[in-house]
């Protein structure tokens, strides 16, 4: 049995920012921004939060599915930004909902990757017999961890949650395919503002804010792991279920950067209509990035029952990693 998606749902704040209002922050315009990323608005933050939102998208995935609360057994979320340490995004999901059954944590450093890990981690969970019914979700406040005086960054990034009801079905189990590089983990990092304890080792207010405390990437280095990986993970992982190319029927990416989803695709051979977009309107949201646009996708009617989706993310650690599943 493999991990079925149910229902979907995605939470975005109400604010937007277009290219425009950040060509007031930093050296850019709309031009530049569109030209090299596809870019054009991202969603951020007012009085929403990363807790917020994703007991939002993760109430409008349980409507969509049809499934009670109660029924939860499983909340994972993926995370890099929650607004809170303690409790773990996904207890307060819990609370919120009232899914009083489901057991709870929460999946944080892997980033962008954050949402295919989750799914994988409840997919096993389910398949074992463990759990019977899963809510997994990605949501991200990145805006709180923007630099938005770095013109190479700030352009790149937004505020969102998606969320996902899975059950163990189907006629067979997909084996994912994932991997991690440490060693290149320096492509993209961003240093803990909780570092001092005040007893051992000094606490300084006011080195807690410098640049390494917001996000830091080397665009280049993350562009070429990128283009160069993908491919390379999604080959892998229709080899390993023994599936070909022209049996997917979509590959729903990490929205990172409109040139890295259309490289992927000339590099498989695959023609871009199989890579649905929509980082034109929220930019990169992380863990967010995939099920926002699974649930955008599912809400058009776009999605068919039977189809094959291979969900592809890549991020922070650097880690990647692709996952196959079959529409409900």
């Amino acid at each position: 049995m493999t991990g079925i998606i149910y229902g979907t749902g995605a939470c975005t704040p109400s604010y937007i920012m277009d290219n425009n209002d950040i060509a007031k922050l930093v050296e850019t315009s709309d031009e530049w921004i569109q030209e090299r990323t596809g870019v054009a608005r991202r969603h951020i933050i007012t009085e929403e939060t990363t807790v917020s939102m994703a007991v939002q998208a993760g109430r409008r995935a349980l409507e969509n599915a049809g499934v009670s609360p109660e029924e939860v057994d499983l909340i994972l979320v993926a995370t890099i930004s929650s607004n809170v340490i303690l409790p773990c995004t996904a207890c307060q999901v819990q609370k919120e909902l009232g899914a009083i059954h489901a057991t709870c944590f929460d999946l944080g450093g892997a980033a962008c990757t954050g949402f295919v890990l989750a799914y994988n981690t409840a997919t096993a969970y389910l398949a074992g017999g463990v759990y019977k019914t899963a809510l997994v979700i990605g949501s991200e406040s990145l805006s709180n961890l923007t630099n938005w005086k770095d013109r190479g960054t700030c352009i790149l990034f937004g505020d969102g949650a998606g969320a996902a009801v899975v059950k163990a079905g189907g006629e067979r189990y997909y084996l994912p395919v994932t991997h991690s590089e440490g060693s290149k983990g320096d492509a993209l990092t961003c240093k803990s503002r909780y570092q001092g304890n005040g007893l051992t080792s000094e606490i300084n207010l006011e080195e807690m804010i410098d640049d390494e405390h917001f996000m830091q990437m080397d665009g280049q280095a993350v562009f070429k792991f990128a283009v160069k990986k993908v491919p390379e993970v999604i080959r892998e992982v229709l080899e390993a279920n023994e599936i070909e190319q022209e049996d997917v029927d979509y590959y729903i990416l990490h929205q990172a950067n409109q040139r890295i989803v259309e490289a992927v695709a000339k590099r498989l051979k695959e023609p871009i209509e199989k890579f649905p977009m929509n980082l034109q309107e929220y930019g990169n949201t992380s863990s967010a990035s995939i099920p926002i646009l699974l649930d955008e996708l599912n809400r058009k009617g776009i999605l068919k029952s039977g189809q094959k989706i291979v969900m592809a993310g890549f991020g922070a650690g650097l880690t990647w990693g692709a996952s196959i599943l079959k529409w409900k």
